[in-house]
């Protein structure tokens, strides 16, 4: 049970702190975008 939450659940589902995104796709957008602000300067 304890793998469950922390591996799947925890990382899938949405938090509203995160503009109701799941952490891994905040993560990837967070990345995204500093990946463009490198690129622009």
């Amino acid at each position: 049970m304890f793998d469950y939450i922390e591996v799947f659940y925890n990382r899938s589902r949405r938090h509203s702190t995160l503009g109701y995104l799941s952490p891994t796709q905040f993560m990837e957008n967070w990345i995204d975008a500093q990946k463009q602000r490198s690129q622009a300067a």
